[in-house]
């Protein structure tokens, strides 16, 4: 199921903790007690522009004049809330707010794809389906994705269903399926919320000496000692040349002569112009 707004999720946020992502955790009633504080806080009310553009991406923002009881009325019967806002000791704002529908594939993004269940995104693909998850563009399925676990199989339709196979399997699992027809085969679209890995950050401890107390051998930095000569190398003089002769030089590598004995010389493998 979608995350619900609950007290818990009012309390952990704020208005200077709103972001585009966590914005889809909260309902309209969660909004407007939010923007009770900005009577009182200054820097709310000089940020309220900025916050007005992170709760417009999860919501629909009209203002309404404060004696346009109609225009209310009728916001009202379109599922808005309205709620006045205030802005000091004698300036008020009133606002229509309505949290943003995700019917359509198009309506996923990066910041909503994580509020919503494998249920719901069942539900907005079959919405929009036809040719299958090919069809999708890949910037969605890229949203998708980066949210879901998602896999496919077409097969016949007496088949699909087979005992023991990858459909059951894939329920079983805690997968979400949807069935897109295809003539006499059928697509299965399996999906399943990713959890979320925190990514670790990598640390560096600055209390750490150089005289080796501390240290942990595994997070202890590679020293580099490429350029260092091994002990069991032997050092090289440098070669005197009045010393080289006929007798103690040699070369590397053996030069050998070229087998094709008919070639006389790169002319030869040179067509004449």
């Amino acid at each position: 199921m979608a995350k619900e707004s609950t007290t818990k999720d009012y309390k952990a946020l704020s208005l200077k903790a709103l972001t585009k992502s966590t914005v889809w955790d909260v309902q309209e009633n969660d909004i407007f007690r939010m923007l009770e504080t900005v009577e009182k806080d200054a820097d709310a009310r000089e940020d309220l522009r900025h916050i007005a553009d992170i709760i417009r991406s999860a919501f629909m923002i009209e203002e309404v004049k404060e004696d346009d009881k109609h225009l209310r009325e009728r916001y009202v019967k379109q599922g808005y809330k309205v709620g006045s806002i205030k802005l000091g000791e004698e300036s008020k704002l009133t606002w229509a707010i309505k949290k943003r529908p995700i019917v359509r594939v198009t309506d996923l993004t990066y910041e909503n794809i994580r509020h919503i269940s494998a249920a719901k995104l069942i539900e907005v693909l079959e919405r929009n389906f036809g040719g299958g998850w090919d069809s999708l563009s890949q910037s969605i399925q890229d949203i998708i994705e980066s949210g879901f676990d998602i896999s496919t199989t077409t097969l016949p339709k007496d088949r699909l269903h087979k005992k023991g196979g990858m459909y059951e399997k894939k329920v079983a699992d805690g997968y979400e399926v949807l069935e897109v027809e295809k003539g006499t085969w059928v697509e299965a679209i399996f999906a399943k919320v990713k959890p979320e890995v925190i990514k670790p950050r990598l640390s560096f401890d600055s209390t750490r000496s150089g005289d080796g107390e501390g240290d942990d051998d595994d997070d202890a930095l590679p020293v580099d000692d490429y350029n260092c000569p091994d002990e069991d190398d032997v050092e090289l003089e440098e070669p005197n040349d009045d010393e080289i002769n006929e007798d103690n030089y040699r070369t590397t590598f053996a030069i050998e002569s070229d087998g094709d004995e008919d070639a006389e010389g790169l002319s030869d493998y040179i067509a004449d112009e």
